[in-house]
């Protein structure tokens, strides 16, 4: 008997499985998270589309039945994305292990035609959307947070979408922690910094942080903060190519 059920999986098929993860209290998130589909035009621009994610009991968010064609060997594969909001978040689109571009505004994938004796040409697998605390972000009143700016080192102008973070290792485990999140359109950005910073002594009182901001490969810059002197002014990290 072949694998493919036709009547069960597909209709129950989709060619994208996304788990949106809440990136600062580290768990599953469904609850206010809004995603849109839309398909390649195939002339540079995007068509909105009316499919409606289904929510699966584990969190993740699918598209039972896209691509399924009464004849699909008609049709070719064709570009999708799928674009996240939650309010107080900002979605981290390249996949966990893949360089961070700034230019990269959406999950995109291709959906292969298919239909009830021909299965999809190519299975998909969950993926984890990271959704990091943004600017508007409600932390908790204990949660130290920096804030600031991030800018063009030649024109000065805003650089939107660009990774901000900071990492480092602490306590007496030297437990490694890592921080991030992204600049607004405007280029302004919020970081929490919950963690323990480098210290020149252990009864010290000041700590240090190393904040860096990446664009895409090849292109970022850093800066470095002390706290808590540095606690209340805002924080300028120029970009550059590197």
């Amino acid at each position: 008997m072949s694998p493919f059920l036709p009547l069960a999986r597909s209709a129950l098929y989709s060619p994208v499985w996304l788990v949106p993860y809440d990136d600062f209290a580290r768990r599953v998130r469904s609850a206010g998270v809004e995603v849109r589909l839309e398909r390649s035009d195939d002339e540079g621009g995007w068509v909105p589309l009316d499919d409606r994610a289904v929510r699966t009991p584990s969190g993740a968010l699918a598209f039972p039945g896209l691509g399924r064609r009464a004849e699909p060997w008609t049709a070719r594969p064709e570009r999708h994305r799928v674009r996240f909001t939650a309010a107080g978040y900002r979605p981290l689109y390249p996949a966990d292990g893949q360089p961070f571009s700034a230019g990269l505004t959406a999950v995109e994938f291709l959906v292969h035609p298919y239909d009830d004796t021909r299965p999809p040409s190519a299975e998909a697998s969950p993926r984890l959307v990271r959704l990091l605390p943004g600017v508007a972000f409600p932390y908790p009143p204990h949660v130290r947070t920096v804030h600031g700016a991030v800018l063009d080192a030649t024109t000065g102008t805003p650089v939107a979408n660009a990774l901000v973070e900071a990492e480092g290792r602490t306590g007496q485990g030297l437990t490694t922690w890592h921080e991030r999140t992204l600049s607004e359109t405007t280029g302004v950005f919020r970081l929490a910094l919950r963690w323990e910073g480098e210290k020149a002594a252990e009864e010290a009182v000041e700590e240090t942080f190393r904040l860096r901001a990446t664009e895409r490969p090849g292109r970022a810059g850093s800066l470095t903060v002390r706290l808590p002197r540095d606690a209340e002014h805002p924080h300028v990290i120029e970009i550059r190519e590197q």
